[in-house]
C-alpha cells in the first residue's frame, strides 16, 4: 500500500455535515416511532408501484410483509437464517425485490445482489465468494440457478431456492399462475408468523455489512463490496441535500435494483424522500416513456445510453414528459454534446427538467458527487457536481502528493459512505483504502474554483457498457481459455451512436492466419465463442482483433494505452474487423 499523501489539499462539501444514523436500514427507513407513520412519512403512502399493472405496495405493507418474511427466514426448515448469514437475490426489478431485501435485513441477514443477466458460471462465482446459502430468484432465472447448483453437485434445489413469482396477490394485486409449482415461492413464507421487531444494528453494530454488491474495483475480477448499514443510511441523507422536494411524487424505476446505483436511489431513497417508484422490470423505450406519462413521473435516474434514446428515438414525441422535475445521469460519463441535445429536444416538447450528472462507485455506496438541481447551469454541463455532505476529497498526483489547485489528480474519498472493505480480500482492500481511510477511486478529476469536479481521465481498467461493469481481466481469462489463443487483452472502445463503451478483444492466435479472410473469420469465431460464455453486457461488441503480441511492460502489465492507440488507428482506417454495433 502506498503511503498517504501530504494533506495540503483536503476538500470538503459546500453543504453542512449530515447527522449520522447508527441503526439498520430497516430501522432507519421503516420505523414506527410516530403514530400513523412508517419512517418519515404516512404509512399508507405507496412505496413502489408495479408499472404494468398499477399494483402498489404501501410503506405499511412493506414493513409488515418484511417482518413476516424475516420470521420465515429465521425458521427455514433447512437453512434457518442467523445474524450475519448471506442470502443471494438474483432478480430483475419487481415489487418483490425491496420486500426480499428488507425481509433479509429484518432477520439480520446480509444480501448479495446478483445481476439478473448472469449465466451459471458468473452466478456461481458470486454465490461461492459471498458465502450465500439461500437464493431468491425470479421465475425465468430458476433454470440458471438450477444449472449452477447442479454444477456444484447440489441436487435438491428446494432446500435453498425461493422463487419470486409474477403474481402480487400478497399485496392486493393479480394472482398469476406459477411457472414452477413444485418450488417454494416467496408468498408462501408470508403467513408463517411475524417478527415482533427487526434485528437491531445499533451503535457500533451499524458498521456491520448489509449489502454485498460485486465490483471489480480499479482492476481484477469481481469482488464483494461490504456496504454497511451506516454507509447506506448516510448516502441517502447526503443525496437528499441536492434534490428538489419530491414528496408524494413518482420516480421512474427502470435502472436495475441489483446495481448499487439503483438500489440506493430507487428503493432506499424513496422511503426517505417520500416518493414512490414505478417499477419497470427491463428497459423498453416505449414503456419507459409511457410510464412517465401514466404515473406523472417527476424523478428520472438514468444512464447515458437511455439519454441517447431520449436524444434520438421517435417514441419520445408520442408521450407527455412534462411532469419531469429532475433528470440525473450516472454510472458512466455523460458527454456534454449529448446533454445539450437531450435538453434541447425535451424543451421542444415542453419538458424543462434540469439534466444533471453525478458520480460514485460501488465502493462509496455509491454517490460522492452530484450537481444540485438548482445549479444545473450551462457552465456546469459535463461536471459531476460538488462533493456530498460529510465527505472529504483529495486530488492526488503520480508522486502521491496532492496536486495544485486546478490541476488533475486521482480522486481520493474519505467519509461515512466508504465501504468496509472487499469481502475476504484483505490485500485488495489494503491496495484501495489507505491506512488513514482514503479510498482511491482510480478516476482523475479537476476541481474548479466553485467546487465543481469534472472527470478527465481514468486510471482504472474497468469498462462501463451502458452503466454495467465489465472487468477486462475476466474476459481476458475467458479468451485465454480458448485452445487457439496464446494471449489476450481487452480494452474499451467508445461508440458515439450508443453513448457507451464497448469491450474490444486483442488476441494472439496459435493458427497461421495468412489471409485477411482467414483473420476476419477467426476474429468472428472468437467473438461468437465468448458470446456463449458471458452475460449480455460483457460481450465483445467492440470486436476482436488478431495481433502478433500483447504489448506489456517489463513487469508484465498490459500496456492498454498502446492498444487504445491501435484501436483509434483501426477506426480511422475503417478496419472491417472492428465492430461497434450492438
Amino acid at each position: 500500500m502506498a503511503s498517504g499523501a501530504v494533506q495540503t489539499g483536503v476538500y470538503t462539501s459546500p453543504f453542512p455535515d449530515i447527522q449520522l444514523a447508527s441503526s439498520s436500514i430497516f430501522t432507519h427507513f421503516l420505523n414506527t416511532d410516530k403514530e400513523g407513520y412508517v419512517g418519515h412519512h404516512p404509512a399508507h403512502w405507496p412505496a413502489y408501484i408495479e408499472s404494468f399493472s398499477g399494483t402498489a405496495i404501501s410503506r405499511a405493507q412493506l414493513r409488515t410483509h418484511a417482518l413476516s418474511l424475516g420470521y420465515a427466514l429465521q425458521h427455514h426448515p433447512h437453512y434457518p437464517a442467523k445474524r450475519g448469514d448471506v442470502t443471494m437475490l438474483y432478480s430483475p426489478n419487481s415489487v418483490s425485490f425491496p420486500l426480499v431485501v428488507f425481509g433479509c435485513i429484518a432477520a439480520g441477514v446480509r444480501v448479495t445482489l446478483a445481476n439478473a443477466a448472469y449465466n451459471p458460471r458468473e452466478l456461481e462465482h458470486q454465490y461461492k465468494d459471498s458465502g450465500a446459502t439461500l437464493i431468491f430468484t425470479f421465475e425465468e432465472g430458476l433454470p440458471t440457478v438450477l444449472a449452477m447448483l447442479k454444477e456444484m453437485g447440489i441436487e435438491n434445489a428446494n432446500d435453498r431456492v425461493i422463487v419470486c413469482g409474477k403474481g402480487t396477490k400478497w399485496v392486493g394485486g393479480p394472482d398469476v399462475p406459477r411457472m414452477h409449482p413444485e418450488m417454494t415461492y416467496m408468498e408462501d413464507l408470508l403467513a408463517q408468523g411475524t417478527l415482533e421487531h427487526e434485528e437491531k444494528f445499533e451503535g457500533e453494530d451499524a458498521h456491520e455489512t448489509a449489502f454485498l454488491c460485486y465490483s471489480s474495483g480499479t482492476t481484477g475480477l469481481a469482488k464483494g463490496v461490504e456496504t454497511t448499514h451506516q454507509n447506506l443510511t448516510s448516502v441517502v441523507e447526503m443525496v437528499m441535500e441536492s434534490l428538489p422536494d419530491l414528496t408524494q411524487k413518482t420516480a421512474s424505476g427502470v435502472l436495475p435494483f441489483f446495481h448499487i446505483y439503483g438500489a440506493v436511489n430507487l428503493f432506499l431513497l424513496p422511503l426517505r424522500a417520500g416518493f414512490a417508484t414505478a417499477v419497470q422490470p427491463r428497459f423498453d423505450p416505449e414503456q419507459f416513456c409511457a410510464n412517465i406519462q401514466r404515473y406523472r413521473v417527476a424523478f428520472c435516474l438514468l444512464v447515458p445510453p437511455i439519454m441517447n434514446m431520449l436524444a434520438r428515438h421517435p417514441v419520445v414525441e408520442k408521450y407527455d414528459l412534462s411532469s419531469l422535475q429532475v433528470i440525473i445521469s450516472g454510472a458512466a460519463p455523460l458527454p456534454v454534446a449529448l446533454t445539450k441535445i437531450v435538453r434541447g429536444r425535451l424543451r421542444s416538447l415542453k419538458c424543462f427538467a434540469p439534466i444533471v450528472q453525478g458520480y460514485g462507485l460501488t465502493e462509496t455506496s455509491p454517490v460522492t458527487h452530484l450537481v444540485p438541481h438548482f445549479q444545473a447551469t450551462e457552465e456546469n454541463i459535463g461536471s459531476i457536481g460538488v462533493l456530498m455532505p460529510s465527505l472529504q476529497c483529495r486530488l492526488v498526483g503520480e508522486d502521491n502528493l496532492d496536486v495544485e489547485a486546478g490541476q488533475p489528480g486521482e480522486m481520493w474519498i474519505k467519509g461515512p459512505t466508504v465501504m468496509k472493505g472487499y469481502h475476504n480480500r484483505a490485500a485488495e482492500t489494503k491496495d484501495t483504502i489507505t491506512a488513514d481511510g482514503w479510498l482511491k477511486t482510480g478516476d482523475v478529476a479537476i476541481r474548479d474554483s466553485e467546487g465543481f469536479y469534472t472527470i478527465v481521465d481514468r486510471k482504472k481498467e474497468l469498462i462501463k457498457y451502458k452503466g454495467f461493469q465489465v472487468p477486462p481481466a475476466e474476459l481476458e481469462d475467458i479468451l485465454c481459455g480458448h485452445p487457439e489463443i496464446i494471449d489476450a487483452a481487452v480494452i474499451a472502445v467508445y461508440d458515439d451512436e450508443q453513448a457507451t463503451e464497448l469491450p474490444r478483444g486483442y488476441v494472439v492466435s496459435k493458427r497461421q492466419l495468412t489471409t485477411t479472410e482467414e483473420r476476419v473469420a477467426f476474429e468472428g469465431e472468437i467473438k461468437d465463442w465468448v458470446k456463449g460464455r458471458v452475460a449480455y453486457h460483457k460481450q465483445l461488441r467492440g470486436g476482436v482483433s488478431v495481433i502478433e503480441a500483447v504489448p506489456k511492460s517489463a513487469a508484465g502489465k498490459i500496456l492498454r494505452k498502446d492498444l487504445r492507440a491501435k484501436a483509434k488507428l483501426e477506426r480511422e482506417q475503417a478496419s472491417p474487423a472492428i465492430a461497434v454495433k450492438a
